[in-house]
């Protein structure tokens, strides 16, 4: 039995070698990623039973996908085998002040024609305590915008603990209703609320008063967003907001803070040179957050644990963040001489 379980799309990501930009080259190197599936192979790497929940087609790139998740140790028992394609992203990588680059090709594809019916949350929750989704989910369509909603109203009637990163997607929501409609809606399940400050103000309607493009936040400012959104979702126990100083394509400062009912954590600032990837920061910030609050002893621990790994993540390349728990604990704990280990 899975104790964690996450719903949503996983598809397949081309990329061209390094730097280039697309078609520079003839060569897109192929992996899969996805948010919820990000998150799943998180917490399988750190030693949890964790299943993904989605839809993908009964082909041979769907085939492929599952052996990737299986190979984690990925629980994909509940995938459903049904439609014609798995989705496609493209992504630059950026350099400098060139940014990185995110096309979509997912439209018609499988999840995307899921409908509420198509899983038996009774079934894929039995012996679970967490699911995660994200905003992501909803955006793509109006049938797994009411599946997901339907999933977060199981979970909770189970005692499930919900987390939800509300992770906006301008180019996704065209199918019909606004973001705010849905994610408002949504927001009342969440237990573990995940954002940044466009989220909030998208998915939420909240605003927050900061210049993201500055390369300087101000942590103290999130805490008053932090308290206007507990205020409105008295149900939301924490949220955790993540912090990018963005100095360029290849130089960030990172870090995260989190709000519980009457207290607001300040992570360490870790400053990234020479990202090798930043796809997938948000799920490892997400997953490692998960793991924290479920397996260390107070919230600072939980978040300096989530603010680690999210960290590890800028220097992995792909959607999946590679690193042991025990990684994460040793970057977590100060060493970050980046020393070969002998």
């Amino acid at each position: 039995m899975a104790k964690y379980v996450t719903f949503g799309e996983i598809m397949l990501r081309l990329t061209p070698p390094g730097h280039d930009v697309l078609f520079q080259t003839p060569r897109l190197e192929a992996t899969f990623g996805g948010a919820e599936a990000n998150v799943a192979v998180s917490l399988a790497n750190y030693g949890e039973d964790v299943a993904f929940v989605t839809a993908a087609p009964a082909n041979p790139i769907g085939d492929a996908m599952l052996r990737e998740l299986r190979g984690f140790g990925v629980d994909t028992r509940f995938i459903r085998r049904c439609g014609d394609r798995l989705g496609v992203y493209y992504t630059e990588t950026g350099s400098n002040m060139r940014p990185s680059k995110v096309i979509y090709d997912r439209a018609h594809s499988s999840v995307s024609e899921v409908e509420p019916g198509d899983f038996d949350w009774n079934i894929v929750f039995d012996g679970a305590k967490w699911f995660h989704t994200t905003g992501i989910t909803p955006a793509i369509a109006e049938g797994t915008a009411k599946t997901a909603l339907g999933a977060m109203k199981r979970a909770k009637e189970k005692g499930l603990t919900v987390s939800c990163d509300l992770n906006y997607r301008k180019k996704l929501w065209k199918w019909g209703k606004t973001p705010k409609e849905v994610m408002s809606e949504m927001a009342q399940y969440i237990d573990v609320m995940i954002a940044n400050e466009e989220d909030c103000q998208k998915c939420l309607g909240i605003e927050l008063d900061v210049d993201v493009t500055s390369g300087k936040l101000d942590a103290s400012k999130y805490e008053a967003l932090a308290r206007k959104i507990m205020a409105t979702y008295k149900n939301v126990q924490y949220l955790a907001v993540s912090l990018r100083e963005s100095m360029s394509a290849d130089w960030n400062n990172w870090s995260v803070v989190l709000a519980s009912k009457d207290r607001f954590y300040v992570s360490k600032k870790y400053e990234i040179r020479d990202i090798v990837d930043r796809i997938g920061g948000g799920d490892s910030f997400g997953s490692g957050l998960i793991w924290g609050l479920n397996n260390l002893d107070g919230l600072q621990a939980a978040l300096e644990f989530a603010a680690a790994a999210s960290a590890l993540k800028h220097t992995i390349y792909g959607d999946f963040n590679r690193v042991s728990r025990d990684d994460v604990l040793t970057l977590m704990g100060g060493d970050a001489s980046g020393r070969v280990q002998r």
